[in-house]
């Protein structure tokens, strides 16, 4: 006993309660940075230890091969070898491995490995034109339903009832769906969705494949249980049958794959359940700063779950809130940060940029590339190796060649092209990669009004080298770089600094967002974000796609309550404007005329001078030499060397007119 005492040794309090609940049903809410995985691994690895549980009886599930893949690494450190952790489908898979001869009948059938193609079989059956984007978009939504546990008759009523967006309509959905499993059965494959569906049936309708896999698996502990879906929890109540001894972790504030079928009721509703169950609320967070933490929990206000995190780490700057007149002005400022960021030896790895959408990395691609910062992008391709983005470069760079776009302006002549692959302004796709598609050649068009309006006299010719140029600069090889990430992509990964960007009331929540659970969804998204941020956070918006359009945007809802209502910079505990008031405001409107002339006579916009943010805090701190100019955030080392002299005339009190233009070469 004293050897299994030693494993409780460095856990908290609620995770020594935690891990000494060696029997269930227990139930862990773990917040944010709570060390959930620590709890559940020190508690099998003490149940183990103390023979509360023979350590091959116990079935550890996740979600993904990686988090099994660390469950069982950190087992065998603790000394609980035997025990078995797996992904729903894997355990699934070799269950069935077993058995088929007794519940189907005869061998193992075929997984598919290429769902697209059966999807794609199942639609020319039914003469449906769909290209690739819309075939991903369709199989999803068969997964969802899978999920869901409808069948084709159930299906449309039930995606209405979820507020389903698709290109088709539900009834053709479920055509689809009906036809896809009849290819299934005719070529004798299934996919992973039927290894859950399959198994949980076997078990259901065989009482003796019940009883065996019972009498092998007697303890279940599941992560992540935010993210089970009716079919997996069908699968669950399989294996456990009438017995209890269930352990579950999760955390309801980071549900975000509600879209895949996941649902918190299981998880909220487990007392309901099991009314005995030991409860267990991890809120000690390791992870963030108490600045970050703080706003997280101000955000979704301690949570369906009732996990109210509290900061372990030691003080940190105050999470900072900026405004923007456009999304290019919003990425160089947030370029320039990472470049400071780097400079002052935070490594570049330790950086992220999170989006809701990945069609906004490009203008972040751009940027950053502009200020020489490496980065990598997770989760999906690099805007220009996009299939979209490759297909309509090759069609522009044609038009151009043959001249047949005429005297149209330039993006006019863009626009034209790009209907010539379906895509119009006004025509964009509720939801999925239909609407990533859309965004993504939306995003050229913003940059042909971006070279036009630099070049009021663009042509096409000039937008493809253009499109050229940034192409082969963003394809250069990095191997340590700032994070580029979807916040879906961003879920169970920290950096050091995380910059939240384009948080306007259409992105986040998302446009299509309509229905009360959905726009639920979304604010946990931004709370996932959040608390992604160990020590630096930056959130931020722009009130206009590009330059000179009308600024009719609005800061995400979300925002209200920690932001000041002009925009600007903000703390949890301190609201501070990013418009300086008084003497300071004086200062700022000098500094932006000074702006307006030096970019006047370099011909470029104001922004790739300095960004407002960063002439409000040059207002705010009035520094006084060329070293404090260097601590301001957004004066990099070369933007010093080139504007020390000017702005610090401009801080002694010098009239803009009177401070000569530095000559840019």
């Amino acid at each position: 006993m004293p050897d299994a005492d030693r494993i409780l040794e460095g856990l908290d309090p609620e995770q020594r309660e935690a891990a000494a609940a060696v029997r269930g049903p227990v139930c862990i809410l773990a917040g944010a940075g709570t060390g959930k995985t620590r709890a559940i691994t020190h508690r099998i690895a003490y149940a183990v230890r103390t023979g509360a549980i023979e350590p091959n009886q116990l079935l550890a599930v996740t979600f993904t091969a990686r988090a099994a893949g660390e469950l069982r690494t950190r087992l065998r450190t603790l000394g609980a070898h035997g025990v078995q952790a797996r992904t729903f489908h894997a355990a699934a898979l070799r269950q069935l491995q077993y058995f088929a001869p007794r519940v189907l009948g005869g061998g193992m059938p075929q997984v598919v490995d290429n769902q697209l193609r059966l999807v794609g079989n199942a639609a020319a059956r039914l003469r449906m034109r769909v290209d690739r984007t819309e075939l991903r978009d369709l199989t999803g939504e068969i997964d969802w339903a899978k999920a869901v546990l409808a069948t084709p008759k159930s299906y449309p009523a039930k995606a209405r009832a979820a507020g389903r967006e698709t290109t088709s309509t539900p009834e053709t959905v479920a055509k689809l769906y009906a036809e896809y499993e009849a290819t299934k059965k005719r070529s004798g494959q299934i996919d992973f969705s039927d290894l859950l569906l399959i198994m949980s049936a076997a078990m259901e309708e065989h009482p003796d494949v019940a009883e065996q896999v019972r009498s092998q698996y007697r303890h279940f502990v599941v992560d992540e249980y935010q993210d089970v879906s009716p079919l997996q929890q069908r699968l669950l109540d399989a294996w456990l049958g009438d017995r209890t001894d269930l352990c579950v972790v999760g955390d309801a504030n980071q549900t975000i794959y509600s879209f895949a079928g996941a649902t918190p009721e299981h998880l909220l509703g487990f007392r309901r359940r099991f009314p005995d169950a030991v409860l267990v609320r991890l809120h000690r967070d390791y992870r963030s700063t108490p600045q970050v933490v703080e706003l997280a929990n101000r955000l979704v206000g301690g949570g369906a779950a009732g996990v109210t995190l509290v900061g372990q780490r030691p003080e940190g700057p105050m999470p900072t809130f900026a405004e923007f007149d456009d999304e290019p002005a919003e990425a160089a400022d947030v370029a320039t940060r990472c470049k400071a960021l780097i400079a002052a030896g935070t490594p570049a790895a330790e950086i992220a940029i999170l989006f809701r959408i990945n069609a906004q990395s490009e203008v972040y691609e751009a940027a950053l590339t502009r200020e020489g910062v490496p980065y990598v992008l997770r989760g999906g391709e690099r805007f220009f190796d996009r299939a979209e983005i490759r297909e309509a470069r090759l069609l522009l760079r044609g038009a151009a060649r043959s001249g047949e776009v005429g005297d149209d302006a330039l993006p006019d002549a863009v626009r034209g092209v790009l209907g010539s692959l379906g895509w119009y302004p006004d025509n964009a796709p509720p939801s999925g990669g239909a609407r990533e598609r859309w965004e993504s050649l939306a995003a050229l068009v913003t940059l042909a009004d971006d070279l036009l309006a630099t070049v009021p006299d663009a042509t096409l010719e000039m937008f493809v080298a253009e499109l050229d140029q940034r192409a082969s600069a963003q394809h250069a090889p990095t191997v340590q770089g700032v994070t580029l990430a979807s916040l879906h992509s961003a879920k169970g990964l920290e950096w050091d600094a995380v910059f939240l960007v384009g948080l306007t009331d259409t992105t986040v929540p998302y446009q299509h967002a309509t229905t009360p659970e959905q726009i639920a969804e979304e604010k946990r998204l931004l709370y996932v974000g959040i608390t992604r941020a160990r020590e630096r956070l930056a959130l931020s918006w722009a009130l206009a796609r590009s330059p000179g359009q009308r600024r009719g945007r609005k800061a995400s809802r979300f925002l209200d309550g920690l932001r000041p209502a002009t925009g600007a910079r903000v703390s949890p505990k301190r609201v501070k404007s990013e418009r300086p008031e008084a003497a300071d405001a004086e200062l700022f409107g000098r500094l932006r005329e000074w702006r307006k002339l030096q970019a006047a006579a370099q011909s470029v916009p104001p922004y790739v001078v300095f960004s407002d943010a960063t002439l409000v805090a040059i207002a705010d701190a009035r520094p006084k030499s060329r070293a404090g100019l260097g601590q301001i955030s957004g004066v990099g080392p070369t933007k010093l060397t080139r504007y020390a002299d000017p702005l610090l005339e401009l801080l002694g009190g010098a009239d803009p007119a009177a401070v000569q233009p530095v000559e840019v070469v």
